[in-house]
């Protein structure tokens, strides 16, 4: 017997009859079938249906719609005929929605644009998820702890390894270049920061042959910048893991208590060997001038604070707390003015970033303190604070020489938009003095387009880890990434002000923060990434759609 297949208009018929005996319910139209009847499951190239259509396939016996009655036969022989839809009409819910006030509406606006703005931020890195660099990580951690500790000087019979920073440098680089073109094939990423000191470092270049003294700057960029500039560039590529950027905190850390405790000593010995009444640790490099040291203290007392707060390990608690007051009194015991100023902007964005829920309460408690510290700071320190304004305060006329020398930087970075070249000033300085600013340091020697580079190498990571902050808060997470971006972010906004009061531009002390600033953000952005992944995966409508290939 041929198989007589259904209709559309047949089966409305069907939906119909059976409305009429009383085979529906409350509007909705239905077919009921026999109990006899089996169903299908439909073949998986189907298109899910939408929402309100119900798709079944059925399998029913031949000829068995006739006269829009089913046959109940159990002897007929079941074929599969033509997917029945039937559409379903679901109740809606009216909701009262009242509208957005033009104030509100405006705010929400606001705040989406800048999210998508911080998030366009972020994404203008291109982070590349691979590990690798471990010989090159243990380079860069003995060539940091060399340049930093200096072991040659203090450990009897490593007189003789002087070079034992640039060893390590030479041999890390050697290491970091197959490595790099094996995991990620390129050199470097380029980053806003390692595309502005990438400039300067040109740029120093190119403008020896019109320098002062071609020779001063061939060799101040060979001894100092050159490796500052490579150090830094493996460094970004190198930190990819917490562990690795932690093991590089404590490093900084552990030198500033270091020289923070030579100087606190000192100090409680009557020990001044700075203008009679300041003291100073008794390190060289980096640290031989009190006012330097301050600049890296000051950088490393919030990162200090951050990582206080971060973890519940209450021994490491007590002694990231620690160091932070050890360092804290050495800033006092050297009286430079450099990190007191260094150490109210870091405060200030410590107390600004830690206070969005109780601000008023916080900001009020974190003056009396402030005002507390200050009072109670040793000697003349808050006249010698005060003679930044007020010339007439400083017994030994060092105010009226920087400020004198000031002026000068100021005027030859007008007349020079190009610069004298690097490390130059001296020869139209005062009494051949450096600069004493980082920025008019820059300005003077490199001109206008180095210190526009030099102010968005800094800036650039301060922006990228306050949308780190954001994000992070909105989430209610405080993890260490978001405690340590904070961190961070004074630790710049510390070097930016402190630095106005020393000649750094060329030195490492910002390079390692801007480099850990990198790090942080580059796992944060991997995580994030990881965890929208595993929430695409484990989204049922995700899982719903078809697959195509």
């Amino acid at each position: 017997m041929p198989v007589k297949k259904s209709s559309t208009g047949d089966y409305q018929s069907l939906a119909s009859s059976s409305r009429k005996s009383g085979a529906a319910d409350n509007g909705i139209s239905s077919l009921k079938p026999s109990s006899r009847i089996n169903s299908t499951t439909p073949p998986a190239s189907e298109p899910v249906s939408d929402l309100g259509l119900i798709n079944t396939r059925r399998s029913l016996p031949a000829e068995t719609v006739s006269g829009g009655e089913i046959d109940p036969s159990p002897n007929r022989q079941m074929t599969p005929v033509e997917t029945v839809v039937t559409k379903v009409d679901v109740p809606t819910v009216p909701v009262s929605v009242e509208p957005l006030s033009y104030a509100e509406e405006q705010k929400r606006r606001k705040i989406e644009r800048g999210r998508e703005k911080d998030q366009k931020l972020l994404n203008s890195d291109r982070w590349l998820n691979r590990n690798g660099h471990t010989l090159t990580y243990i380079g860069i951690f003995l060539f940091t702890f060399s340049v930093y500790f200096r072991p040659y000087e203090w450990i009897p019979g490593f007189g003789s390894f002087t070079s034992m920073a640039m060893i390590c440098a030479v041999g890390t680089l050697l290491v970091y270049l197959p490595s790099q073109l094996a995991t990620e094939g390129n050199f470097t990423i380029f980053t806003t920061e390692v595309k502005c000191i990438f400039f300067i470092a040109v740029w120093a270049v190119l403008t020896m042959p019109i320098s002062k003294d071609p020779g001063m700057a061939w060799e101040t960029f060979y001894d100092l910048y050159s490796k500052v500039v490579i150090m830094f560039v493996v460094i970004v590529n190198t930190l990819r893991t917490r562990s690795r950027l932690t093991g590089l905190l404590w490093l900084s850390l552990g030198i500033g208590a270091v020289v923070s405790f030579m100087t606190v000593e000192a100090y409680s010995r009557g020990e001044f060997a700075i203008e009679g009444y300041r003291a100073k640790a008794d390190f060289k490099g980096m640290f031989d001038n009190p006012n330097d040291m301050c600049v890296h203290l000051v950088m490393f007392i919030p990162i200090a604070v951050a990582l206080g707060l971060s973890t519940r390990n209450l021994v490491a608690k007590i002694l990231y707390f620690g160091v932070t007051a050890l360092m804290l009194m050495a800033v006092f015991a050297t009286q430079s003015r450099a990190g007191f100023i260094g150490l109210l902007a870091v405060f200030a964005v410590m107390v600004w970033k830690l206070s969005k829920r109780n601000r008023v309460q916080i900001i009020a408690v974190a003056i009396f303190i402030a005002v507390g510290v200050t009072l109670a700071a040793p000697g003349d320190y808050g006249k010698r604070v005060l003679s930044i304004f007020n010339s007439t305060l400083d017994v030994t006329g060092s105010s009226d020489q920087r400020s004198e020398i000031l002026k000068r930087s100021i005027i030859v970075t007008i007349r020079n938009p190009t610069g004298i070249g690097m490390g130059n000033f001296p020869i139209v300085s005062v009494h051949n003095l450096q600069t004493h600013n980082a920025f008019t340091q820059i300005s003077a020697e490199l001109g206008w387009l180095a210190l526009a580079a030099y102010l968005i190498f800094m800036i650039s990571p301060f922006r990228k880890l306050g949308v780190v902050e954001r994000q992070l808060f909105e989430k209610e997470d405080s993890s260490w990434i978001y405690y340590l971006s904070i961190g961070l972010q004074a630790s710049i906004i510390g070097y930016m002000f402190s630095s106005f009061f020393a000649s750094v531009a060329y030195q490492w002390y910002i390079y390692y923060p801007v480099a850990y600033a990198i790090c942080l953000r580059r796992i944060y952005q991997l995580e994030q990434n990881k965890q929208n992944a595993e929430g695409s995966q484990n989204d049922p409508a995700t899982a719903l759609r078809p697959v195509v290939t």
